[in-house]
Formats: C-alpha cells, sequence, structure tokens
C-alpha cells in the first residue's frame, strides 16, 4: 500500500514517447523534482522519500520510458542523453512547473547535469546521489564491461574462456546477451551489487520486483541508444552550472566510485556528504539521512516555508511523555491507556501526548487523552494490514516488511514532532519504525526511549501463497526463513551495538510466555536473549478483573438474562476479520438450534460496517462497543481471532473462548498460541476446518463450561508504568 496518493497525475509526451507523472503536495512551493533513474527501475524507487518530502514541499517524479507507467519503446533513440533531457523538461512543462530543485541517482546525474547548464533558467538547485557519469574512471572490474556488452580481452583467462558469460562470475552478467536468458538472475545480481550493506533484503527484493516489470529487450535498447557524455563534455557543463549543488555518496558504493562525487564537488564548488558504509542507493537503505540532508539542502537554497506540523510550547520543569501505541488492533491501545494512567498515579505533574491513528484514536478520546494535532499526517498502518489480507489470511511477517514506505514516513513525522516540542521521554507500544530508525541512526536521539512488545522474534510460516516471491523459482518457504532470520538479525546487532537506545525495554508477560524457539540458523534462542535484554511487566489486562468477578451482578448491569446464553463473536479492530464473522453468522441458526436460549452477539468493530454482514431473526450485530472486555466477562462463550489481546482478557477473568487464528500471521499462529497453551486457555481451531456446521457444534459443546485457566497477574499496568517512571 502506498502511503499518499497523488494530488494529480498524468502523461508528459515527447518524441512520441509518454512519460507518466505524478505530483504531490500541489500548493507546496517549491518544487522537488525527483527523476528516474536506469530503465532497470521506476519512480517508485523514491517511495521512501515522496511522503516526508510532500508535507514540506511540492513534488514530481515520473517514470523514464522503458518502466513504470511510461511507454516501453524499443528503438534505441528513445534512451539517448539530450532526449532524456528533454523528457525532463517536458515534464516541467506539463506540471507548470517553472523552477525545481532536481534530484537524481546514479545515471540520471548526466541528465542533471546537462539540465542545469543548458536549461539554468528551470534549476534551483541538484542533489546527485551516487552520481554514475564519466568523470572519473570507474572501479577496476566493472571497467571491463562497456556498453552492456561484455569484453572478452578484459576479463580474466577463465570468463574467455566460458565466452565471458559464466553465471557464476559476476560483471560478465553486465551483458546484454546474458540479459535474454537470465534475466531475473541478471537482477539479483545487480542489485546485490547496489544494496552491499547488511540487512538489505527487502531492498533488493523491492528492486528485482521493478526490474521484472521491464525486459531484457527494453534493456537492451537502452544500453544501445544512450549515449552517454564523456568526460570532457561533463567538465564543461560543470563550469557552466552556476546553481548550488549537494552530492550524497555511499563509501562502499560498488556501482559508481565515491571519486566520482569529490571531482564533481572540485568542478562545482557543490557539498559533498560522504555515507559511510553506504552502498549505490542510500536513499533506499538509509532514507531517514538523505531525507533530512534533501530537505536541508532545499531550505539552504529556497527562502524558508512555512511547517504546518510545527507544534511547540517550549520547555519547562514539567515531565512531557509522548506515548505511541500500534494501530494494529485495539489491545495496544486499552494496554497502553491502563499503563498511562498509573504512570500519572506515580508522578502527578506529568502530560502524556500521543501520537496516534484510528483505532488507537477512538480509546483515546473517549478516555479524554489528549492527541497530538500531528497525527492526523500519519499513513494509516491498519489499512495497509486490511489491504494485505486474503480470506482470513494475513502474511503478518510478509505484510510487515511491505509496510516500510510507511514506517519510513511515519518515522520521519515522529522526528519532526520531537524536533518541535521537547520530550523526556518517548514511549513506543510496537512502533517498530521508531525502534528500528533511532538504532539507524542513534544520533538523533534526544530523550528517554522505552520500548514495550508482547512478542519477541519474526519467525516464518511455512507453505504460504502469499509471501516472498510465492509462485517465482524461489521456493517460498526457504526465502521466508532467510529473511525471518535476517530481520531478527539486524535487531540483535541494532540492540548489542546500540545499548543505550533503548533506555528501557518492556516485555508484557513473563520469561514463559516467549516461545522456545531461535532467531535463526547460528542466531540466540529467543527467550534466553530477551530475558537478558528486557525487564518483564507480566501482563497488561487494561482492568482489574476481580471487579468483574460477580458475574451474576455484571450480566444484570449488561442486561443479559439468566435464562439466555451469552455468545460474543468479535475480531478485533482491524477489517481483517470479516470472513470469520461471516462464517459465525453463517452458523448461527444452527447453533441456535442445539444450544437453548441462545444470544449471539457480534461486534464487527471500527472498520466494518455492520450493515454489510448477513442478518438473521434474533442475531445482534453491533460496530465499536466500548468497554467491549466487560461482556467478554459476562458472556458464557466468545469466538474470537487469535489476537492476544482479546484472548488474554477472556483468560484473565476466566471465559471459554473458540480462537481461530488467521492463516500465515506468524504471531497468533506460534507466539499467542503458544501463551494460550501455557495458560491452558482457550480452544484452538482451524479456519480449514470451520465450515458452518462444524462451528455450530463447538458452539454448543463450549458454551457454559467452567474452565481452569491459569491465573493471569493483575499488576501489569502498575508495574510498567513504574518501570517508565523510574526513566523520568
Amino acid at each position: 500500500m502506498r502511503t499518499c496518493a497523488p494530488d494529480r497525475q498524468g502523461y508528459a509526451e515527447h518524441g512520441g514517447v509518454k512519460l507518466h507523472y505524478e505530483v504531490y503536495g500541489d500548493q507546496n512551493e517549491p518544487t522537488v523534482l525527483l527523476l528516474p533513474s536506469w530503465t532497470i527501475v521506476h519512480k517508485r524507487f523514491w517511495k521512501a522519500q515522496v511522503a516526508y518530502l510532500a508535507r514540506h514541499h511540492r513534488v514530481v517524479t515520473y517514470d523514464g520510458p522503458g518502466n513504470g507507467a511510461s511507454d516501453r519503446p524499443t528503438d534505441p533513440e528513445a534512451y539517448r542523453h539530450d532526449r532524456q533531457v528533454a523528457h525532463a523538461v517536458a515534464v516541467l512543462d506539463t506540471t507548470e512547473t517553472g523552477r525545481a530543485i532536481v534530484v537524481a541517482l546514479s545515471q540520471a546525474a548526466n541528465w542533471t547535469l546537462g539540465l542545469a547548464a543548458t536549461h539554468g533558467a528551470r534549476v534551483i538547485g541538484s542533489v546527485l546521489i551516487a552520481p554514475s557519469l564519466d568523470i572519473a574512471d570507474q572501479h577496476g572490474e566493472r571497467a571491463a564491461t562497456s556498453g552492456g556488452q561484455t569484453r572478452p580481452d578484459e576479463l580474466p583467462p577463465s570468463r574467455v574462456a566460458r565466452g565471458g558469460r559464466d553465471p557464476l562470475d559476476h560483471w560478465s552478467k553486465y551483458d546484454t546477451t546474458y540479459w535474454q536468458d537470465h534475466y531475473e538472475d541478471f537482477l539479483w545480481f545487480f542489485f546485490g551489487q547496489c544494496v552491499p550493506e547488511p540487512y538489505s533484503t527487502k531492498v533488493i527484493e523491492d528492486a528485482v520486483h521493478w526490474g521484472l516489470e521491464t525486459s531484457p529487450q527494453v534493456l537492451a535498447a537502452e544500453a544501445e541508444g544512450k549515449q552517454m557524455p564523456d568526460r570532457s563534455t561533463l567538465e564543461a557543463w560543470c563550469a557552466r552550472v552556476a546553481t548550488p549543488m549537494l552530492m550524497i555518496h555511499g563509501d562502499r558504493d560498488r556501482i559508481s566510485p565515491l571519486r566520482r562525487s569529490e571531482r564533481l564537488a572540485e568542478l562545482t564548488g557543490g557539498e559533498l556528504l560522504v555515507m559511510e558504509g553506504s552502498g549505490h542507493v542510500p536513499m533506499a537503505r538509509d532514507p531517514v539521512r538523505v531525507n533530512h540532508a534533501i530537505s536541508s539542502f532545499v531550505g539552504r537554497v529556497t527562502p524558508p516555508q512555512a511547517d504546518p506540523v510545527r507544534w511547540t510550547r517550549g520547555r519547562s520543569r514539567t515531565p512531557r511523555v509522548l506515548y505511541l501505541s500500534s494501530p494494529i488492533g485495539l489491545g495496544h491501545a486499552r494496554r497502553d491507556v491502563a499503563i498511562a494512567q498509573h504512570l500519572r498515579a506515580l508522578r502527578p505533574e506529568v502530560e502524556i501526548d500521543w501520537l496516534a491513528q484510528d483505532p488507537v484514536t477512538r480509546v483515546l478520546d473517549a478516555e479524554g487523552e489528549r492527541i497530538h494535532p500531528a497525527s492526523r499526517h500519519l499513513a494509516n498502518e491498519s489499512a495497509h494490514i486490511e489491504a494485505e489480507c486474503g480470506e482470513h489470511d494475513l502474511h503478518a511477517f510478509q505484510a510487515l516488511r511491505d509496510m516500510d514506505e510507511i514506517l519510513v514516513s511515519n518515522f520521519m513525522l515522529f522526528h519532526d514532532v520531537v524536533s518541535a516540542t521537547h520530550y523526556d521521554l518517548v514511549v513506543g507500544d510496537e512502533a517498530w519504525e521508531v525502534d528500528h530508525f533511532l538504532h539507524e541512526d542513534p544520533e538523533l536521539k534526544r530523550f528517554a526511549f522505552a520500548w514495550l512488545t508482547d512478542f519477541v522474534g519474526m519467525l516464518p510460516m511455512v507453505g504460504s501463497d502469499r509471501g516472498p516471491f510465492a509462485g517465482s523459482a524461489i521456493d517460498p518457504d526457504q526465502r521466508e526463513a532467510l529473511v525471518a532470520a535476517d530481520v531478527n538479525a539486524e535487531m540483535i546487532d541494532h540492540v548489542e551495538r546500540f545499548p543505550w537506545v533503548r533506555d528501557r525495554a518492556i516485555f508484557v508477560g513473563n520469561p514463559d510466555d516467549i516461545v522456545p524457539e531461535r532467531f535463526g540458523p547460528d542466531l540466540p534462542m529467543i527467550r534466553e536473549w530477551t530475558q537478558a535484554h528486557y525487564d518483564f511487566a507480566g501482563y497488561v489486562t487494561g482492568f482489574d478483573p476481580m471487579a468483574l468477578a460477580d458475574r451474576a451482578a455484571l450480566r444484570d448491569e449488561l442486561g443479559y438474562r439468566d435464562d439466555e446464553q451469552v455468545c460474543i463473536v468479535t475480531v478485533g479492530g482491524s477489517g481483517v476479520g470479516l470472513n470469520l464473522l461471516q462464517r459465525v453468522i453463517a452458523a448461527y441458526p444452527e447453533a441456535k438450534r442445539q444450544v437453548s436460549g441462545l444470544r449471539m452477539i457480534v461486534v464487527a468493530g471500527p472498520r466494518l460496517d455492520p450493515g454489510s454482514l448477513p442478518a438473521h431473526e434474533g442475531l445482534e450485530v453491533h460496530a465499536f462497543v466500548p468497554g467491549l472486555y466487560r461482556h467478554l466477562a459476562a458472556c458464557d462463550l466468545a469466538v474470537v481471532q487469535g489476537g492476544l489481546t482479546t484472548c488474554m482478557e477472556l483468560t484473565a477473568t476466566g471465559r471459554p473462548f473458540l480462537y481461530i487464528p488467521l492463516r500465515h500471521h506468524f504471531e497468533q499462529n506460534l507466539h499467542v498460541a503458544h501463551r494460550l497453551d501455557r495458560h491452558r486457555a482457550g480452544r484452538r481451531v482451524n479456519y480449514d476446518e470451520a465450515d458452518p456446521d462444524h462451528l455450530a457444534t463447538l458452539i454448543a459443546t463450549e458454551i457454559g463450561r467452567d474452565p481452569h485457566f491459569r491465573p493471569v497477574e493483575t499488576d501489569g499496568a502498575a508495574r510498567a508504568a513504574a518501570l517508565l517512571a523510574d526513566l523520568l
């Protein structure tokens, strides 16, 4: 799911080639023009920049010829250098952009220099990221290729003997003939060279997907036609450029050497930002730093613009907390409110602001909590999760990985907020973006940071047809195991390299609630590692189960009669549970026949329209129900998904329940199931076997049963608050 939609889009045309453009933040001058790069990718490679830049500036981006939504000519003439410059001018004209800050990656630096030298009135300034142009010599091994064709005279003898196209050799794959039969293999090799940084599987996967959207025939035409400017031409252009320039270059760039940016800085008097440890695409692998560098450059070369996000109250002695609560389900909101209330009891003077989004904001509004006005700019994580789901199927691990664009955007907003207002403590309840990017960019930390979670470790799920590269030649299960271990290894590396970033890591539960699994091959056991790096608060229910112990009085208060058996069906705060609700509703007539006095209440949640669900006489369907935990405590049976919060609320109040985990949801199927097994709670049901007749029989079997669950602690919120209070 994309973080933001363009304000307008359309096509520019030049030389008979249609070029698809998008405009964001159409009213926010100045304009930042994000150029396309090599035809092997399209404009989505700027996905980590667009939303942030568009909140502060007007942004124009477009697909070059050969990929994305633009035409795919196979005439080499369409890819000549002068045509590429003309394409940029055509987009500026069509989008009514008089002048722009031009940002380019790799070979698009050639077009930017040409544009700045020959159309200087259109360029305010230029940012060249990893410029790939003939201003200084190429890396030695890459110099063995020229114009997309292998040069056997410069290859080692072993390669010459094999025709210069040995699949096991490296840069010999940069060959138009090799691409015809081994295109995907070339993509994996090339983008692996572009992104040599560790823990970069997602960036490489994205790039390979984008590369597969064009063809080797198009790339071959581009290689034949581009005719890049030679060194003397580039040097002459540099002498003519009169506007500011910023070069951003990684010192581990295997595609284009750092010396090229150094030489450009010498020739133009421009600035040079060297990205230590970065490869060829730092805007994807190190987006926060690149975003700040671009925005800072724009600020230096243009008049300052009003910032609509800033909300400054200045510093005072009053301790301030910024609380972030994951919107993926409502459970985080309830427990976080409970923790915040206990924190105020310990520190009455504390002020708490919430950076949150729907459906969390519904809970916060009901509790009278103060929501930061910047929250309206958060990219919607719940909508992304819903877009990723199938029929009672959510590949949760892949959905989190595919949320990278949203997480970058939301971290950039978070950083705007903490830069504008001083906070003594930031609490992130599974605020993945804040934890990740504070470890990636630890110099940005200016506050105490507490991390909360109820599970540790991304675990692979086998047998999925919705995971990374499902349906391709790559084994999906093998790939998922690899990338899950890679994500876990990065997290471990973050924590052990920068232990001071997390001032407190709090596990919402106990050590035995952690799965007895390994993070991955040659990685630590999850439980042992977590015990060494976390404090344990015990489970946080968000309410006192003892206050609900008198079920007769509670049922009377809620309007449940003694002669009826109440079955509550609920699927949480997202729209992922629609299919389960439909099945349980279909089971209602048979269940009613088998269960005397059955009263079934379906809670659709805040993101599903109750009117879209089937109706039966006597069946009650509601939307968001405040205080739902009280109804769960009073019921005779609940039918739920495998979400931790609802299952543990039922466990804490000792109510029988059926739980039906989403298929391929690693947290529900592995982490939550392990915790429920430890508490001897709930009856697990496989969705594939849960047809309406079977569900009706299970409801009749389980309703009214007197379970004996392991007790759930009642002081988790107070313990978590005490751990947070120590940081103020």
